[in-house]
C-alpha cells in the first residue's frame, strides 16, 4: 500500500500532485519545463570541478588533485544528459590543461592525466544515454499503468445516486497503481451496487482476477434485478476461469429501495455500520460503530463448489445519517512495530463526521502512523453516507396531521 491512489471523488493515495484547477495547460507545460531544465543542469558537477581547481590552485601540488577532476563528469551522469557530460568533461579537460601547464607537470603525466578524464567523459556519457533511456521506457510503462487503473479501477465521484462516497486505494507494489483489491459502485436501473473485494495473491495474476470480477459485476449489476444473481453471475465466472486453489472474498451490496441496504458477503470482512448518536439522524458527526456479521457465511467466490454452500441475502435498515465502512485485510491487518494489528472499529468511531472524504482522510492519516509511515499490502476503503434531510423526521407527523384534517372533513 506504499506506492499509492488516493480517491476522494477522484483523487487517491497516497497522495499525488493534485493540478491546480485555475492553471492552464500551458501553465503546466512551462512548470515541467522549468523542472527539466533544473534537473539537467549540471550544477553540482561543475561546482566538484571548480572546488578542484581552486584546490589545486591553493596548494599547486600539480597532478595531485588533477585526479579528482575526472569525479565531475562521472556525477554528472547522474543528473543530466550526454550533452551535459561532454559539457563537464571539456570543461575539466580545459582546466585540468591550464592547471598541468601552470604547475609544470611531466606531459607525459599530464597526457595520462586528460586521457583518463576523457574515456571517464565517455563512460559517464554513454551511461547518461542509457539511464535516459531507460527513465523514457519507466515513464511509458507509468502512464499505461495509470491508464490501465482508470479503466480497472475507475474513478469515484463524490455523491452516487442518494449516497456521498469517498474511497481510498493502494496497491502494495512500490511501482503498482493496481493491485490484488477491488471496489466499484455504479447506479443501476435496481438502485446503487456496489462491491469491495480483495483477490487471493498479488501481482499480475491478482490484478487480471479483478479485472474480471470487476467487468462481470459491472455488466450484471445493470443486468440482473436480483443481487444475488449478481454474484451467481461472478461466481460461474470465476469458476471458469480461475484455478481451483484461487478465489477471492468480496462484499456485494445494493440500495434497491429507500431506507434499505442488501448486502451479500462471500467470506470477506465484515461492513461496519455507523448509525449517528440521539434519535435524531441530522449529524453523522459520531456515531455507534457495529460489524455486519454475516447471519448466513457463505464461502468466498470461486469456492462455492467445493462447499456447496450459497450466499444469502442480508436486508440493513440504512437511513438518514447512517454510514457503512467496507474495507479489504490491507487495513485491519496493518500491524505497528509491536505487532498489534489497527483497530479499524475504534478508528472509524473517533473520526467519523458528515463528509465521507473527511472521515477517510483522518483513517489514513492514523493508520499510516499507526504502521510507520507505509503499509506493506493492497488495501482499499469505501464508505458510503445516507445524507440527512432537513425536515425528514417531521414529515411523517405533517403527513399524519393531514390525513387526520381529512377524515374530519369527511365525517363533517
Amino acid at each position: 500500500m506504499s506506492q499509492a491512489r488516493d480517491h476522494v471523488g477522484d483523487d487517491h493515495w497516497p497522495a499525488r500532485p493534485f493540478r491546480n484547477p485555475g492553471a492552464g495547460p500551458g501553465t503546466s507545460a512551462r512548470k515541467r519545463t522549468a523542472v527539466q531544465v533544473a534537473a539537467g543542469t549540471p550544477v553540482l558537477p561543475v561546482l566538484i570541478v571548480s572546488l578542484v581547481v581552486l584546490v589545486d590552485l591553493a596548494s599547486g601540488t600539480g597532478v595531485i588533485w588533477l585526479h579528482l577532476l575526472a569525479a565531475g563528469p562521472a556525477l554528472a551522469a547522474t543528473t543530466s544528459g550526454p550533452r551535459g557530460v561532454l559539457c563537464v568533461g571539456a570543461l575539466a579537460a580545459g582546466l585540468g590543461t591550464a592547471l598541468g601547464i601552470r604547475d609544470g607537470v611531466p606531459d607525459h603525466e599530464l597526457a595520462a592525466v586528460l586521457s583518463a578524464l576523457t574515456a571517464v567523459t565517455l563512460a559517464s556519457g554513454l551511461a547518461s544515454a542509457l539511464r535516459g533511456r531507460r527513465e523514457r521506457v519507466l515513464a511509458a510503462v507509468r502512464s499505461v499503468a495509470e491508464a490501465a487503473q482508470h479503466a480497472l479501477l475507475r474513478p469515484v465521484p463524490p455523491t452516487v445516486g442518494p449516497f456521498q462516497v469517498a474511497v481510498r486505494y493502494s496497491a502494495a507494489a512500490a511501482e503498482a497503481r493496481i493491485g490484488g483489491d477491488l471496489y466499484a459502485l455504479v447506479p443501476t436501473p435496481y438502485g446503487v451496487r456496489l462491491i469491495v473485494g480483495d483477490v487471493r495473491g498479488k501481482g499480475l495474476p491478482a490484478v487480471s482476477t479483478a479485472a474480471l470480477v470487476l467487468g462481470v459485476f459491472r455488466e450484471a449489476a445493470y443486468d440482473e434485478p436480483d443481487l444475488l444473481a449478481v454474484v451467481g453471475r461472478i461466481e460461474r465466472s470465476l469458476a471458469r476461469n480461475l484455478g481451483s486453489d484461487d478465489f477471492v472474498t468480496a462484499v456485494v451490496a445494493g440500495h434497491p429501495r429507500p431506507g434499505q441496504l442488501e448486502v451479500v458477503n462471500c467470506g470477506h470482512a465484515p461492513p461496519l455500520l455507523v448509525r449517528p448518536s440521539g434519535a435524531s439522524g441530522a449529524s453523522g458527526a459520531s456515531g455507534d460503530v457495529t460489524p455486519v456479521e454475516p447471519t448466513h457465511p457463505a464461502p468466498p467466490l470461486g469456492l462455492r463448489a467445493l462447499t456447496g454452500e450459497t450466499p444469502r441475502l442480508q436486508v440493513l435498515p440504512f437511513t438518514n445519517g447512517d454510514q457503512l465502512l467496507l474495507y479489504t485485510d490491507g487495513v485491519t491487518e496493518a500491524r505497528d512495530d509491536g505487532r498489534a494489528f489497527y483497530p479499524l472499529a475504534d478508528g472509524l468511531a473517533r473520526h467519523v463526521s458528515d463528509e465521507p472524504a473527511r472521515t477517510l482522510t483522518a483513517l489514513h492519516d492514523e493508520l499510516l502512523a499507526h504502521v510507520g509511515g507505509r503499509l506493506h499490502d493492497d488495501a482499499a476503503l469505501l464508505l458510503l453516507r445516507k445524507p440527512a434531510v432537513p425536515g425528514a423526521a417531521a414529515l411523517p407527523e405533517a403527513t399524519a396531521s393531514a390525513n387526520d384534517r381529512l377524515q374530519e372533513q369527511a365525517c363533517g
